[in-house]
């Protein structure tokens, strides 16, 4: 899940892209607080940039920093990781310097990974330097840029790369690019699965200005009020005298938007491939209240004193869920509106404990009350658990949970990182099994059928734009279908088994490094147990359910000291070096390793970014 935005004014002579980009940012923070970063390019084609992980706010120290990003056009980016590290070298927008130089950021995930980065190893001979899918896309339509050989390119060049790009690649994907003294480019997978919005206003001087987003807020909220979504396969051109170019670089495979965008991520005040979120929203509260009515019956139903959201997503259905059963709406929990969401923190002691920084409960709402509780979906479980004794600490008699989403049984592969299909609750669990994992008296989903529908009912009556007649007889009337893998295990792309393999690896490093490294702070601070000693002096291990284990037990003594690599030390003066890798994995790097050596894969904490000169690197 990223939010991606790509700023153009028509006067070269602007400096202020920056600046509008940083303010868009800030509507879009809810799809990524992991890092931020702009990239400017002004007059004569120079680059500017500063990016790092963290909040934009903190990246951009509050504003200050974008003075030194001037330039007429630029790329803005908000991430959570998905695949590969969180490293601050990860942070995009990325840049390549050959050819022409290209800035770019990239909002979902590439399920044939592993064979384009064999093939940009050992066919294009480009060096991939992070794990993130990003850097693989970007190469790929480099490579094919490349292929022009000319010292300048024009759009029918770029529209050529991208057909060759999108015939090596496969995933759900939104992107934007810069190029250097050229203009920007945006495009979309040939599905829809990820969303992408261009928007234009009047720049004076008859020039016009162009912003592509993630959100239509995003462009209404910085007076981009004429706007249409980019088509499933389409690509947009704008030069830098401001042209716009529009191109159907791919036959549009299907017209299938992440339904997921509508439950959770997406602001209820955008409007999404025609379809206004909030009004999805509503009408999945009506559904879901029908079927509360069809599961409890009216015995049940009877003895439910009110009905409560689990702010802010679920608010909407929650008041739509109350009309329907006929129940007073109350605002039980309050929340703290500057902690983010809690789903994405890395550690489940961290989900937890910022679940309670996140939400507090009203005694008096809860005292000797039979709760219905609507949250917009159940992932891990952590949260609902956590909610569900919250309620209970504060006097609540019976707590029945609700969940606007179908149960979520498979992994999400197009760019939202909810967990490993080991680590949901619903994988191999009825609902009441559910209920008795959270401690509630019954868990009750939306169907998957009614929340198809709730979305598909909220489509705007007017067709969304199209540049070609061939696509819109394709494409006439929104989406034809929605990306609900999550839910059946039926994923609008073709996927073999060896992708999800490589999911569950990339993700086991990635965890296994962030396990291993609070094991180490643990130790430091003197409060480890005995698996975090374990973790430090021998290591750990991924183990088939997605779990990190140590490799063996502690090597302790009676007196506290712990041994690190056979040496005896003491947890005030540990220091560590990098873990290796399994065995499985030392293969895996030999084969599509580069040529300069078969070295071990080594996670670092924090790198920088070594392809352009970056104002966070110091």
């Amino acid at each position: 899940m990223c939010g991606i935005i790509a700023v153009l004014h028509g006067n070269t002579s602007s400096t202020e892209a920056g600046v509008e980009i940083h303010d868009a940012l800030y509507l879009l923070q809810h799809r990524g607080q992991d890092a931020a970063g702009i990239a400017t390019c002004a007059s004569g084609g120079r680059i500017y940039q500063c990016k790092g992980n963290g909040m934009a706010s903190k990246v951009f120290h509050d504003g200050a920093r974008v003075t030194d990003l001037p330039g007429y056009m630029g790329l803005g980016h908000l991430r959570y990781p998905t695949a590969g590290s969180s490293a601050n070298s990860e942070a995009q927008p990325f840049y390549v310097n050959s050819p022409y130089g290209i800035c770019f950021t990239h909002n979902g995930n590439l399920i044939n990974a592993p064979e384009l980065k064999r093939f940009l190893d050992k066919e294009a001979h480009r060096h991939i330097n992070t794990d993130s899918d990003s850097e693989l896309m970007l190469n790929i339509f480099a490579n094919e840029l490349n292929e022009t050989g000319k010292a300048r390119v024009n759009p029918d060049d770029c529209f050529a790369a991208l057909e060759r790009t999108y015939n090596r690649c496969v995933g759900g994907w939104a992107c934007t690019a810069m190029i250097a003294g050229f203009g920007l480019i945006g495009f979309r997978d040939p599905y829809g699965i990820r969303p992408m919005v261009l928007g234009w206003r009047d720049g004076g001087n008859g020039k016009t200005d162009y912003m592509m987003a993630s959100e239509s807020v995003a462009l209404q909220q910085c007076g981009y009020d004429s706007f249409q979504d980019i088509m499933p396969g389409q690509a947009v051109i704008i030069s830098k005298r401001g042209h716009k170019y529009i191109k159907q670089v791919a036959q549009p495979l299907n017209y299938a938007p992440d339904i997921f965008e509508y439950v959770y991520f997406a602001r209820p005040d955008s409007t999404i491939d025609g379809i206004d979120v909030d009004e999805a929203r509503r009408n999945m509260g009506y559904m879901l209240g029908e079927n509360i009515k069809r599961r409890l019956g009216p015995e049940l139903l009877a003895e439910i004193d009110c009905v409560m959201p689990i702010p802010e997503t679920s608010v909407t259905s929650a008041q739509c869920v109350a009309e329907c059963l006929g129940k007073p709406y109350i605002l039980g929990f309050i929340k703290n509106r500057y902690i983010f969401r809690t789903f994405i923190m890395p550690s489940q002691k961290q989900r937890q404990k910022g679940v309670r920084a996140k939400l507090n409960p009203m005694k008096k709402k809860f005292e000797g009350q039979n709760v219905l509780l609507v949250d917009d979906s159940i992932v891990r479980g952590t949260t609902s658990r956590e909610i569900v004794n919250m309620a209970r600490e504060k006097g609540a008699k019976k707590v029945i949970f609700t969940s606007c989403a179908p149960p979520i049984t498979n992994a999400h592969i197009y760019g939202i990182d909810l967990a490993s299909t080991s680590e949901l609750i619903a994988h191999d669990r009825t609902s009441q099994s559910i209920a008795d994992v959270i401690g509630a008296d019954a868990v009750i989903y939306q169907d998957l059928d009614d929340l198809i529908k709730a979305c598909a009912s909220s489509i705007s009556k007017v067709p969304p734009k199209s540049s070609s007649e061939a696509v819109n007889a394709v494409l006439n009337g929104g989406p034809k279908e929605f990306e609900v893998g999550v839910f059946n295990g039926k994923y609008v792309t073709p996927v073999n088994d060896g992708y999800f393999k490589h999911l569950e690896r990339i993700r086991g490093i990635t965890k296994k490094a962030k396990v291993i490294e609070k094991a180490k702070e643990a130790v430091v601070a003197g409060c480890a147990g005995e698996k975090e000693k374990a973790v430090v002096t021998g290591g750990a291990v991924v183990d088939e359910n997605g779990n990190v284990i140590p490799v063996k037990p502690c090597s302790s003594t009676p007196n506290g000291a712990i041994f690190i690599n056979g040496e005896k030390g003491h947890d005030h003066a540990l220091t560590n070096g990098h873990e290796e890798e399994d065995s499985e994995d030392d293969e895996e790097e030999e084969e599509e390793g580069g040529g300069s050596g078969q070295e071990k894969h080594i996670r670092v904490k924090e790198s920088q970014d070594i392809s352009l000169h970056n104002l966070n690197d110091h």
